[in-house]
């Protein structure tokens, strides 16, 4: 998401989140699948069809079609691609591949949207490196989505445990955001920045965290496709995010089976609601 200006931050109630969480359940199944599925020899249109399937077959709607034009379920984007890669049936994967994919699904109108990079084969340990201090730096920011504490201190945790893993760019043009009844709302989330600024963060906000570096800089370039972001030094790109709730006793991630217990602690993060009806069963 590209940042813009603050409209307001919609609040949910409880009840509300246990709906998102349904969406973010599709979400975290579907993705499991997809990542199940990367392999040399496959397209990424094979994943994009895969990833119809799921989401449809959970009585789900994905997010991505059709949203200001997109042609596809999810988006692919592999090596130097950062973000909004399209679903190519020319694109075939090959050993030593990375693959970034974004997957969103509305049940019931809320939203749920959830992304991961995963080796294509065998890739280098510096490829490996970048996945690991994205993923990192991701559950970073998890953590500090916490009622009473500011937006910022997202942001702050995200770079700061990305500095510490090593010389990545941290891309800036685009950002986290809001999550609900719509996939793109307020507040937009920086993933740099200092902390103890911004909005204070209440129990019912729902927020879609999503870090993205490179192993080079941070300057990117959009494809003549309208969509395709790469880095502009061609080095490659990782990408990881979760829909998270803020509830009173810890952050909740709705795109997580476990709600985020075994990368935050049982301590620190909320554990998964009972199911609240069939949509949460498959």
């Amino acid at each position: 998401m590209r940042m813009r200006r603050k409209v307001g931050i919609q609040v949910k109630t409880p009840d509300q989140l246990n709906r998102m969480r349904e969406a973010g359940l599709v979400v975290a199944r579907t993705l499991k699948v997809l990542a199940d599925a990367v392999t040399p020899g496959i397209t990424t249109a094979d994943l994009d069809a895969l990833a119809e399937r799921e989401i449809r077959g959970a009585g789900a709607v994905p997010s991505f079609l059709g949203y200001h034009g997109y042609p596809a379920r999810i988006c692919t984007s592999v090596n130097e691609q950062i973000v909004h890669g399209i679903p190519d049936p020319a694109q075939r994967l090959r050993d030593g591949d990375i693959i970034s994919i974004d997957c969103g699904a509305i049940l019931e109108g809320w939203h749920g949207d959830a992304a991961l990079t995963v080796p294509v084969g065998t890739i280098s340990p510096a490829d490996q490196a970048l996945l690991d201090a994205c993923r990192a730096s991701l559950w970073a920011g998890i953590a500090q989505a916490r009622d009473g504490h500011r937006l910022s201190d997202i942001s702050s945790a995200i770079e700061r445990s990305i500095s510490r893993a090593g010389r990545y760019g941290i891309i800036r043009e685009y950002t986290g955001h809001g999550i609900g009844t719509q996939m793109h709302m307020e507040p937009a989330i920086p993933n740099f920045g200092p902390p103890g600024r911004g909005p204070r963060l209440v129990a019912g906000m729902a927020l879609a965290i999503e870090p993205m570096i490179t192993a080079g800089g941070e300057q990117t370039i959009e494809l003549a496709d309208g969509w395709t972001v790469v880095s502009a030094d061609a080095s490659r790109a990782a990408h990881f995010e979760h829909t998270v709730a803020i509830t009173p006793d810890g952050p909740w991630v709705l795109t997580a089976e476990d709600g985020g217990v075994s990368f935050l602690g049982a301590e620190r993060a909320v554990p998964p609601a009972a199911p609240s009806g069939d949509s949460d069963a498959r």
